[in-house]
């Protein structure tokens, strides 16, 4: 058996922390792709890439009740959260990089391996120091330097174990306030549900459902409720079908999708702020999107944080961005070869380190970086 990366409260909330900031770091990603396309087309592929992001946040939101019920304080707008696009997900991944792209082969390619599965061979196998070029290694420790998991999966298998562990020895281990959790009164997705989480099954079932979701249990097509894998959903765009139970893998069979590739906004990939000319409105509306989209994180800071009626108002705050990005993404970049702007995602520094408080009108944008 590897030797445990996680030993007390301290691991926990470390590996919870990176969870959460995993959970997110795919959300940039995936909406870029989604208001990259041209209203009124492709709507097989958008529906599929908005309920994933949906699904995204109940997953945010499950994590973030794990860290509470453990004592721990979420905090969307710490320096770090937000990765610098391209990235390495805060998943130790080391195979691949994600960008900031317009929908497109090169896109779904990149999300289907954010969502891979990957079920280690044992569990002496589950952690290694030095991948090899040849396999898929995902996940990273946060307390154990150089230490890297197989897969997402896997990563949240030794938080799972992890818990179990440290309850073992700490019988206060789940002291969080229980007013801090966010039930499922307060968040809806035909995904899932929210799970309040005040003891180990708990804690254990919001964390397994959110690996099962991800990349489905076992290397299964479905996940325990029975909802299509955020990978295979994907997939159905590689391969131009519909899933439908009884599938194998590699071969669904259900009605065909369309795709029309051309009807996407040519988004510069992983534009920055320095890609708009200095004083432009270009760069005003990109810098002005930046500040909307940290007061959402704001805004999840709270409701995870003891105001859990607000995080309806945060799903709904994620969309009301489509006018940010589409003012962006309709916009050619000058003198860019008929490239397109688009989100930068580089999020004004928010003003105090309190996780309760608001991003400030603070004009200064830096760019946030783990």
């Amino acid at each position: 058996m590897i030797a445990s990366t996680i030993e007390n409260r301290d691991d926990l909330l470390a590996y919870l922390n990176a969870a959460m900031a995993l959970e997110h770091a795919t959300i940039p990603p995936y909406l870029t792709a989604y208001y990259s396309i041209h209203s009124s087309t492709n709507s097989d592929a958008a529906h599929i890439i908005r309920v994933t992001a949906v699904e995204e946040m109940l997953h945010l939101t499950l994590a973030a009740n794990v860290l509470n019920a453990i004592g721990g304080t979420p905090d969307l707008t710490r320096p770090g959260f937000v990765p610098s696009y391209p990235a390495r997900l805060p998943d130790g991944e080391d195979d691949f990089t994600v960008d900031l792209r317009p929908f497109s082969p090169e896109a779904v390619e990149t999300f289907c391996k954010i969502e891979r599965p990957g079920k280690a061979p044992s569990a002496d196998s589950r952690l290694v120091k030095s991948p090899d070029r040849k396999t898929h290694f995902l996940v990273s420790s946060p307390t154990a330097e150089q230490m890297r998991f197989y897969s997402i999966g896997e990563f949240y298998e030794e938080i799972i174990e992890g818990l179990e562990k440290v309850a073992a020895n700490d019988p206060s281990l789940f002291r969080g306030d229980p007013a801090r959790q966010v039930g499922p009164e307060y968040f809806y997705s035909g995904g899932g549900e929210v799970v309040v989480v005040s003891d180990l099954e708990s804690a254990q079932r919001a964390l397994r459902f959110i690996a099962g979701q991800g990349e489905g249990l076992d290397s299964g097509i479905y996940d325990s409720e029975g909802e299509l894998a955020h990978y295979y959903r994907f997939r159905q765009l590689q391969l131009g079908r519909y899933y439908q139970v009884g599938d194998h893998p590699g071969a669904p069979s259900g009605p065909p999708l369309s795709i029309t590739w051309e009807d996407v906004y040519k988004v510069k990939t992983s534009v920055r702020l320095a890609d708009y000319p200095a004083g432009s409105e270009l760069a005003r509306v990109a810098r002005d999107f930046n500040a909307d989209y940290g007061a959402f994180l704001a805004l999840l800071t709270k409701a995870f944080n003891g105001q859990p009626e607000v995080l309806q108002e945060s799903v709904c705050e994620m969309f009301r961005l489509r006018d940010g990005f589409n003012r962006l993404v309709c916009t050619p970049l000058p003198g860019g070869g008929g490239l397109h702007a688009g989100p930068t995602f580089e999020i004004p520094a928010a003003v105090g380190s309190d996780p309760q408080a608001s991003p400030g009108a603070d004009e200064t944008t830096r760019t946030v970086t783990r």
